[in-house]
């Protein structure tokens, strides 16, 4: 079973979606379950996770109303205020939908450096734990370090990095990307998503060579039974096409065992997300 583990849907409105720039001009539409279907269909893939684009309670609602009319969609990683005095009452409120299996906060867009180790964030974490809930982790590398910190405060907690933490894959940045994320996948609770790479790269000119290095730090760090597929569609689009983001993964792993690559194509998500 082929698992995506990492993608979006929106109805497009231009101020709430204003990260949209001039360069990713191609994904100012909507991206609903209707178009994904068809995408699935041709590329082989069973089911997905959604994850949340907008920082709303409305936006978890709108992910959870898509998938009771959607079955293909396994599962929800929703947003909530995890800063907020009420987070315990409004994790219990999201408890009794099985879809949703965890959140996420978008930290990348945060100034605050240390954001992820402000007291009321980490509250908010611990109540996630709790309430047995996963989170995921979406950073640039400046965050690795406070990433790696605020990850060995919850060592029974599920995380996920998005991304592989978006390395500057078009300026050529790695050493201090690598050195951080070989520590942070000393801690066994901590996944990771190869996902989001092409949008990292040049838009036009990456090749799957040029990947296979940052992919090869990851598969390395994390094993086999750690990281999960994800095509990070409908952002994908604005670099290459659904069927190029599958085969840039599959192609990699193609020397693997085939446990190994239904554990990173589809098992691991299972697992991680509880679908």
């Amino acid at each position: 079973m082929i698992i995506d583990s990492h993608q979006h849907f929106w109805n497009y409105e231009p101020k709430k979606h204003e990260w949209i720039d001039d360069d990713m001009a191609a994904i100012r539409q909507d991206f609903l379950p209707s178009n994904l279907k068809k995408v699935y269909s041709e590329n082989g893939i069973d089911g997905c996770v959604a994850v949340q684009a907008d920082q709303t309670l409305i936006e978890t609602d709108f992910l959870l109303d898509l998938s009771k009319q959607y079955d293909f969609i396994k599962g929800i990683v929703g947003w909530v205020d995890l800063r907020g005095d009420n987070i315990d009452a409004v994790l219990d409120n999201y408890n009794q939908f099985n879809k949703i299996k965890g959140f996420r906060h978008i930290v990348q867009g945060e100034p605050d450096h240390n954001f992820l180790l402000r007291p009321h964030f980490l509250r908010g974490i611990k109540a996630l734990e709790k309430h047995n809930f996963t989170y995921d982790i979406l950073i640039f590398p400046h965050q690795l370090g406070a990433a790696l910190e605020f990850v060995r405060h919850f060592p029974n907690q599920k995380f996920v990095i998005d991304h592989i933490a978006k390395p500057y894959i078009k300026d050529g940045f790695f050493d201090g990307w690598a050195t951080l994320m070989k520590e942070i996948a000393k801690q066994e609770n901590v996944y990771c998503k190869i996902s989001g790479m092409i949008t990292e790269a040049d838009y036009k000119s990456w090749t799957e060579g040029q990947l296979h290095l940052y992919m090869d730090l990851v598969l390395n760090a994390f094993g086999t039974n750690r990281i999960m597929y994800g095509s990070d569609w409908p952002v994908c689009l604005v670099a290459g096409t659904y069927s190029q983001v599958k085969n840039l993964v599959t192609n990699f792993i193609a020397n693997l065992s085939v446990s190994e690559q239904e554990s990173i194509m589809g098992t691991n998500a299972i697992q991680f997300y509880n679908l």
